[in-house]
């Protein structure tokens, strides 16, 4: 990264933590974000490489009848047989760290999110100045993963599980938000949350 690379915070929450409601407040106060599902969805569609490659593997009952990923049942192959997420990772985490990269230095804003679900893990948090973490109860993460993507219990459970645990993203980060409220709560926080970063900026 050169000089002129943008400051990156990294936002980081698991699954039904409530990311993209905060982003969308950060990018109010004028912040930009880059998101890594996003990206992870880019990296995927028709004609990428990484898609051609896992439709190989795993066949035509991976693509939807558009030609895009069936997400759900790729997810039903990975969280059921982790080599198949370990080869998964493998092609698609390189790709999705590029494409990040370049996003990011195309930002302008006095510092810019990377929002990433599995910060952490991926080791992305070395490329942030700073990480917030979302601290959310986990019962409301998993009726949150419920009610969005139309899945079980035993599902939105099996996907907590591939990630780190809230309390250890937490040790690990500068600065939390809890999000077990309503927005109205959540925007004040992010607010002052905000002007804290920008005052640490100016030291």
């Amino acid at each position: 990264m050169t000089n002129s690379s943008p400051t990156i915070i990294g936002l980081a929450g698991g699954i039904g933590s409530g990311k993209s409601t905060v982003t969308k407040y950060f990018n109010e106060l004028g912040i930009q974000s880059v998101d890594a599902d996003d990206v992870a969805r880019l990296v995927v569609k028709p004609n990428s490489d990484c898609l051609k490659k896992i439709h190989l593997r795993y066949g035509n009952d991976i693509l939807l009848n558009d030609g895009t990923l069936n997400r759900k049942v790729l997810r039903e192959i990975i969280f059921d047989q982790p080599k198949e997420r370990e080869w998964l990772e493998a092609l698609t985490h390189p790709v999705i760290r590029q494409e990040i990269m370049a996003q990011l230095n195309a930002t302008s804003s006095r510092y810019v999110l990377l929002v990433h679900p599995l910060l952490f893990e991926t080791k992305q948090d070395t490329l942030c100045k700073w990480v917030i973490a979302i601290d959310v109860p986990r019962e409301i993460q998993i009726q949150r993963i419920i009610s969005r993507d139309n899945v079980s219990q035993d599902s939105a459970e099996k996907i907590l599980v591939t990630q780190l645990a809230n309390n250890e993203r937490i040790k690990r980060a500068d600065f939390v938000l809890e999000n077990a409220g309503n927005i109205a709560d959540m925007n004040a926080k992010v607010l002052k949350l905000h002007q804290k970063i920008l005052e640490s900026l100016l030291c």
